[in-house]
């Protein structure tokens, strides 16, 4: 079905703000309007695809109108994106009243368009998916409304058996169409999900992907602790020379600027010497996790693959871009390659991360929607592969044990004589305190922060011994010794009942990577973020591990 321009409501009680949103949104091509409050029947008068809504951190509790559209048959398809003042704490209470998301101010008005962009692309299928239900209702309503009067009707048997013949031929016709339809349904269910396949398959590809993951590196560095670290000695110095020439009025508040500088500056000085006590002893127990899955037919188990492929063996698409697939044949199998972390746990080879990394259709949305639209096929894990740094293969990992209270797995290989470190997990109360240091280790962004850090050469040349898929690309990386971990510090913002909330940068891929503590201890298994790379990231505390792990 075709849609038309994407509509946006601003509600914020704020007149240069709500101007400022509005002419954001108009100016990046959205039907806004913009309102100072309004009641759920002005949003069901014009049911907008996503709402703008300003808050006030103090009446997060009384956000009637969020309240009444989540609650509404009519409206609670309705995304809601809340702006508020404040940090971690303002946006988690934001998302626990139903929020879809919550974008803190002041905001960049690129973020606020790429928030938009995402809920409107969650929200699109959903309305697809609607629109098809209201059709199939409304087909069956006219259908009954055609037996009533064919029953209520009375009719010479004549007209009765020619209309008998006439309605037998359309519904043969229909059930003709019906097939059709569902089956080329099921061609473009079958067609996207082979989309979700992210081998890479040339060098002017992995060329690319390693420049842009550079120039994100390059991006965030700025908030880096090295960063902030000169900045606060170029402060220091700065302030040391103003001193020197002050006016004696001036010198108890420099001093006491001075101070506190310099306490900053020791503090980071001591959480980095902390830092590179935990990378030193723990980064070798910390692994890539590459899983892949395919994908099959409930009933006959037959598998989906490309039918059409190129001279250079990769795969075709039809006239309108699709990729050209099916339940069965000789092709390559349509396969989808996750990266996610994991870390060493037990003696006997076990390593946690999380559900979501080992079976990645687990809470994934474009997945879910898309198997809902195909429900005879399943998604499988093919294989999975655990990569150690300085371990120059991949060793092959198989599930063991998913919990039932978390998102958190368990995985195992054989990993007897690498010679690789436990990692001790703590989940006693003073493990976890808001305001103390911790270290994160893992693979955020996967692939691409390897690849960055990896010279235009070396790229080129692991190119060239590659097949030009990602089981391959990790091989010939792990032969070269590139596989390792990046390291962030940061600080717990706050410790709930079940997660643990912290500042340390984190993006996709990072999920399963061990946070540790000032003492070089795993208090929780990080599991999202709210930003890329940055903002408040959440951790499950490892208790709920310990019971996934032999005794």
């Amino acid at each position: 079905m075709e849609f038309g321009t994407d509509k946006v409501l601003v509600v914020e009680a704020d007149a240069n703000l709500r101007e400022h949103v509005a002419n954001i949104l108009t100016e990046a091509g959205y039907q806004v309007s913009a309102e100072f409050a309004i009641t759920l029947k002005t949003v069901l008068a014009s049911l907008p695809d996503v709402i703008v809504l300003g808050a006030s951190p103090p009446q997060l509790d009384c956000c009637d109108l969020l309240s009444d559209v989540k609650r509404s048959e009519q409206a609670r398809h309705v995304r809601v994106i809340m702006l508020a003042t404040g940090g971690s704490a303002e946006r988690i209470r934001g998302l626990d009243l139903g929020a879809d998301d919550v974008l803190s101010l002041p905001f960049d008005d690129r973020e606020l368009l790429a928030r938009v962009r995402a809920q409107l692309r969650e929200k699109r299928p959903e309305d697809e998916l609607r629109e098809s239900v209201r059709n199939e209702k409304k087909s069956q309503r006219e259908a009954r409304r055609v037996i009533r009067a064919l029953n209520q009707g009375r009719r010479t048997l004549r007209f009765g058996v020619a209309l008998l013949i006439v309605l037998a031929a359309l519904a043969i016709a229909g059930i003709g169409f019906l097939s059709w339809r569902s089956q080329r349904q099921n061609v473009r269910v079958y067609s996207a999900l082979a989309k979700l396949q992210t081998g890479i398959a040339s060098e002017s590809e992995l060329l690319e992907l390693a420049r842009r993951a550079r120039a994100q590196v390059e991006q965030s560095a700025a908030d880096s602790t090295e960063a902030q670290r000169q900045d606060l000695k170029r402060q220091s110095k700065e302030l040391r020379d103003k001193l020197a020439g002050a006016d004696p009025t001036q010198v108890a508040e420099l001093e006491r600027q001075l101070r506190t500088s310099n306490a900053r500056l020791q503090r980071l000085e001591t959480e980095s010497t902390v830092a590179q006590d935990v990378i030193r002893s723990y980064s070798a127990s910390v692994c890539l996790l590459h899983v892949v899955v395919g994908f099959r037919d409930k009933g006959s188990g037959l598998v989906l693959r490309y039918t059409t492929l190129s001279q250079a063996g990769s795969p075709l698409a039809n006239a309108n871009g699709e990729a050209q697939v099916q339940l069965g044949g000789i092709g390559p199998e349509v396969r989808m390659d996750a990266f996610g972390t994991g870390f060493l746990a037990s003696a006997d080879g076990r390593i946690v991360t999380n559900h979501h990394v080992v079976e990645p259709w687990w809470k994934n949305d474009d997945i879910a929607e898309l198997l809902k639209q195909a429900p005879d096929i399943e998604p499988k894990v093919v294989e999975m592969t655990a990569y150690f740094p300085g371990i120059s293969h991949g060793i092959s990992v198989g599930l063991q044990k998913i919990s039932s209270d978390a998102d958190l797995a368990v995985v195992a290989g054989n990993l007897s004589g690498l010679n690789l470190k436990l990692l001790t997990m703590d989940d006693s109360p003073k493990a976890a305190v808001s305001g103390q240091p911790v270290v994160l280790i893992g693979y955020p962004t996967g692939v691409d922060a390897i690849l960055a850090r990896t010279s235009d050469d070396a790229v080129r040349s692991i190119a060239a011994n590659t097949s030009g898929d990602a089981k391959s690309l990790m091989t010939e990386l792990a032969h070269r010794n590139l596989i390792r971990p990046i390291n962030t510090q940061g600080h717990i913002g706050d410790v709930l009942a079940d997660k643990i909330v912290y500042d340390a940068q984190t993006t996709h891929g990072g999920s399963g990577g061990p946070l540790f503590n000032a003492e070089g201890k795993v208090i929780a298994v990080n599991v999202a973020m709210l930003r890329d790379f940055g903002g408040s990231n959440f951790a499950i505390p490892v208790r709920y591990a310990k019971p996934l792990l032999p005794r």
